[in-house]
């Protein structure tokens, strides 16, 4: 059975995914599709609309066999630790053939090479990675400009200046990078395989296409008109959304964070704990937050240009969740050790019995007795989430067992 695998949020899951799986399968031949989702916070630092189970159901409902939640160490953490933890548990469940990916590039030749650049880092791109670093541009830019420069040192083909650097820049090609780059660290027998990102942008705020960004589609449930999104999202998810309004369920959104990080912060003034936090942002963020009043204006009054406001959105959710009391630098380098079953189908109950003929992994359906510490901060991010989700309680990842459908 040829197995391929989906790295996703599905916050929510809309046709453009839906377009993703179809093609995946026409693409590569794949029997059944894995999908590795985030819980219930992003990698940009949201937390999900919806709570994790309620996504997994969906997912299956809509074309994947079986789906398995990325722990949160790497889910709430840049695109490179995200791409590393998600790739290094997908070989390390031992019957994956492939990574599909959606890319705004669409060229699998043009992500690879960049990735063998960036990941193997010759001592020229270090040099101008260095020196763009010390003018004080942000990773992101800089390692955009590096590539740009050591591309045309190296005279390798590409077409403009103008497309290599909106390729590196866009966030699919980013995170499609990162797995072709992890994916070469471990030499993985994972085939890497992309297709282009149709519809509107990643961060388009506006429904102008049929297939709708999930950014636009979460403002439309911000302003409580899920009628407006209708045409823009399969069945299913329509549905599982008109169900949770009609029962006077809130969907959750990133400004629901701010009181409790507000109160957090003036308690105990400790983001320093965070490893991405340096060069005095925390102070910087201390003193601003007195006088903000919204999550978007404490960022807003804390950025610079070495921090952008993603990443400043990323660390404040790290900081409400509690990353600050584990050592996230040396979870970050450990691979996960178990998987963590959210929802399967008949298909996905046969890949779980191979997977616990073929994996070391521990499969967990029901929250073991012992945890190591990694499993504990995916149970806390259900603590944390509940306090701004009043659908879920804080013991539901030992209460909740995977949907089966």
């Amino acid at each position: 059975m040829k197995t391929a695998a989906i790295i996703c949020e599905y916050n929510p899951l809309h046709k453009g995914h839906i377009y993703h799986m179809r093609y995946t399968k026409e693409l590569t031949g794949c029997d059944a599709i894995v999908c590795l989702m985030s819980g219930n916070f992003m990698q940009r630092g949201i937390p999900s609309i919806m709570n994790k189970w309620n996504r997994a159901e969906i997912a299956v409902l809509s074309g994947a066999d079986l789906v398995i939640e990325l722990p949160a160490v790497f889910s709430v953490s840049s695109a490179e630790f995200f791409a590393q933890g998600a790739v290094k548990l997908l070989q390390d469940l031992s019957i994956i053939d492939f990574l599909s990916f959606g890319s705004e590039s669409g060229d699998i030749n043009l992500i690879k090479t960049s990735a063998k650049i960036i990941g193997s880092e010759p001592i020229e791109y270090r040099e101008l990675l260095k020196k763009h670093l010390d003018e004080g541009l942000p990773f992101a830019k800089a390692r955009s400009k590096s590539l740009i420069e050591y591309l045309t040192l190296k005279d390798i083909n590409i077409n403009t200046k103008e497309s290599i650097e909106s390729f590196i820049e866009s966030p699919n090609n980013i995170l499609a990078l990162e797995y072709c780059k992890a994916l070469d660290k471990i030499n993985s027998i994972i085939k890497p395989v992309t297709i282009t990102r149709h519809g509107d942008g990643y961060n388009h705020k506006e429904l102008s296409s049929n297939f709708a960004s999930a950014t636009a589609i979460r403002e439309a449930l911000r302003i409580k008109s899920p009628d407006l999104i209708k045409e823009h999202l399969p069945d299913y998810t329509y549905n599982k959304l008109k169900e949770i309004q009609e029962s006077n369920y809130e969907f959750t959104f990133e400004e629901d964070m701010f009181p409790y990080l507000k109160y957090k912060l003036l308690l105990n003034n400790d983001l320093n704990k965070l490893p991405d936090v340096s060069e005095g942002l925390d102070n910087k963020i201390y003193s601003s937050i007195i006088n903000s009043n919204s999550l978007k204006e404490l960022i807003l009054n804390s950025k610079s240009k070495r921090y952008t406001y993603t990443r400043l959105n990323r660390i404040l959710c790290q900081y409400f969740i509690g990353f600050d009391n584990y050592q996230l630098d040396s979870l970050r380098r450990t691979p996960s050790s178990y998987a963590r079953i959210l929802a399967f189908n008949d298909k996905g109950r046969i890949l779980i019995k191979r997977m616990k003929k073929s994996s070391q992994l521990e499969l967990i359906n029901k929250i073991p007795s012992n945890i190591n510490r990694m499993l504990e901060l995916d149970i806390q991010c259900t603590k944390a989430y509940s306090l701004i989700n009043k659908a879920i309680e804080p013991n539901d990842d030992y209460i909740k067992s995977p949907i089966y459908l």
